[in-house]
């Protein structure tokens, strides 16, 4: 039934694009059909790429609660065509000015079980809406009110709920069930709903009125301020006024690199992913993929992301907090220092690489679109509540749900988070600091094409981002990126990752003979949303991830 919804979706949403031919052609992919539609509807209505961004974030901050929300953030990755002019907005959530190092550790020294996973205090100060009004006022040609007009009618009105949703939310039931007013919203007697079942989201609704009406004001001041700081605060949270009025979204300057002809543009910090991607390519630089057998590009991919990920804990965090050496790490002789280290017959155990490690990991139910215009005006744009419902915890009144992103830093030493990364100092708790991420927002450009691709999956993101990279080298393109198998390794654990299906019984002799300890994942992974534009034809193509329930669509 919730297919035949979606073939339905689809069908209006064509007849619709048709009915409009004089509207720009633009090419939409996101995890969700409704936030594409939210999209096109405001191209249609006269907005701009930067427009339709606004709508598709709000949209999924509503269709998609698994995976991102007004109470989270996020990086945009935008390229604007006139100009040339690019940059990252770094709507990232930021620690409480109250946070403190020690925060999740009890008196022994031991960090709590779930302390940063589940309730307010996990909850960061929330980027998201902050960046909604940045994106718009300074980028978009339409008023906020306008952007946000699909997720109000989306939040009032309701949406088919489908698999995806009912899987996490049976995943994270007993957390929600802790909070009467989240509990209300997602499990309506007590239990899940059953699938197809409409959700409606009543004060959400009001809460992106208010936004839509009074801009930043709206939500970081007056009414829903003080529903948040008084809910999360009765509950044992450390959230204050001054926290809301000191968040400000960071515009950042993106980094680049080059890849066998390939400009790579990509996420900085307060993201690793970008470092993280950038220094694999440049270890892998000198290898010919292409004519490598399966088995030894697995390998040499792994590696490389070994011996990103080992300088991902040693160096990476806030860059407003510590010095990161990023020259120095995506120099092409650091690279060069890091490849000599790499055997094409032998896996390296972490114990041979440098340096001292300290802890933390990082929840992989976040979400990605892509937008891209036939001016090659562009966003790739990357949002996370963290974990699957963030924290659980929704305030009282304001429809929220509030982010556990402080599980992102390193809450300890050593420690692991959720997601099994390791951090160090540089990425440990601070006052008004943004923890560190993984989110890639990415754009790829050739003599021919241009890209736009990212995708959600915690600490796997930079190891999918690479592998369809390499795709796009191979010269492929979206359909093929956003279905090409994954595999993936992180450092710590010492393990090659791969999703069902991803290495061959053959492949996977030769890896183990290698000397890499190899793990299945139990489910496959990402939810890749990629569009590119053809320079010499002006052609678009749009994908959405198998993998998930999305939607990528051009609008002929």
């Amino acid at each position: 039934m919730l297919k035949n919804y979606y073939i339905v979706l689809l069908f209006t949403l064509c007849w619709t694009i048709t009915a409009y031919a004089d509207t720009p052609k633009v090419a939409i992919a996101s995890a969700h059909p409704l936030a594409t539609e939210a999209g096109f509807e405001i191209i249609r209505n006269g907005g701009n790429v930067f427009d339709a961004a606004v709508a598709v974030s709000a949209a999924l901050a509503v269709v998609e609660p698994t995976g991102s929300g007004l109470g989270g953030g996020g990086y945009w990755l935008l390229h604007r065509a006139s100009d040339q002019f690019e940059t990252v907005v770094d709507g990232r959530e930021k620690a409480p000015l109250a946070a403190h190092k020690d925060m999740f550790v009890d008196s022994k020294g031991k960090v709590v079980p779930r302390l940063s996973l589940d309730g307010p205090l996990a909850a960061g100060i929330p980027g998201l809406p902050a960046a909604l009004v940045h994106l718009s006022e300074k980028y978009g040609r339409l008023p906020l009110s306008a952007n946000l007009a699909p997720a109000i009618r989306y939040a009032q009105t309701g949406f088919a709920v489908g698999n995806k949703y009912l899987k996490m939310l049976k995943f994270r039931a007993e957390v929600l069930k802790k909070y009467p007013q989240t509990a209300a919203i997602f499990l309506p007697d007590g239990k899940p709903p059953t699938v197809y079942a409409i959700l409606k989201q009543p004060d959400l609704a009001r809460t992106l009125t208010r936004l839509a009406e009074s801009g930043r004001d709206g939500f970081y001041r007056g009414d829903i301020a003080n529903k948040l700081l008084n809910g999360i605060n009765k509950a044992g949270g450390i959230w204050s006024q001054q926290d809301l009025d000191a968040y400000r979204v960071a515009e950042r300057t993106p980094l680049t690199g080059t890849y066998h002809g390939i400009k790579i543009t990509t996420a900085p910090p307060s993201s690793s992913g970008g470092i993280v991607l950038l220094e694999a390519l440049n270890i892998l630089s000198a290898y010919d993929l292409q004519q490598s057998d399966d088995s030894t590009r697995a390998h040499l991919v792994a590696e490389a992301l070994r011996r990103a990920h080992h300088d991902r804990a040693l160096y990476l965090g806030d860059s407003d907090f510590i010095a990161i050496p990023i020259a120095r790490l995506l120099n092409a002789d650091y690279a060069a220092g890091l490849r000599s280290s790499l055997r094409a017959d032998k896996a390296l155990p972490n114990s041979y690489l440098s340096g001292t490690i300290a802890g933390q990991p990082e929840g992989d139910n976040t979400t990605h679109f892509s937008i891209m215009d036939a001016e090659g005006n562009r966003v790739a744009a990357t949002l996370s509540i963290n974990f699957p419902f963030g924290s659980g915890f929704v305030a009282e009144g304001t429809g929220v749900l509030l982010n556990d992103e402080m599980d992102d830093f390193s809450s300890q030493e050593g420690a692991l988070n959720g997601y099994g990364l390791v951090g160090g100092v540089a990425n440990s708790i601070a006052p008004g600091k943004r923890m560190l991420s993984s989110m890639t927002p990415t754009f790829l450009e050739d003599d021919q094409r241009i890209a736009a691709l990212g995708t959600p999956g915690g600490s796997r993101i930079p190891s999918m981002v690479l592998l369809a990279t390499l795709d796009f080298a191979a010269g492929n393109g979206p359909e093929s990126w956003v279905q090409t198998p994954r595999f993936h390794h992180q450092f710590i654990p010492d393990v090659l990752e791969y999703e069902p299906g991803a290495l061959t019984p053959d492949q996977q002799h030769k890896l183990a003979k290698l000397g890499h300890q190899l793990k299945i994942a139990r489910y496959r992974f990402g939810d890749m949303q990629a569009v590119q534009w053809h320079k010499k034809t002006r052609s678009l193509t749009a994908a959405s991830d198998p993998r998930g329930e999305g939607l990528g669509i051009v609008n002929h």
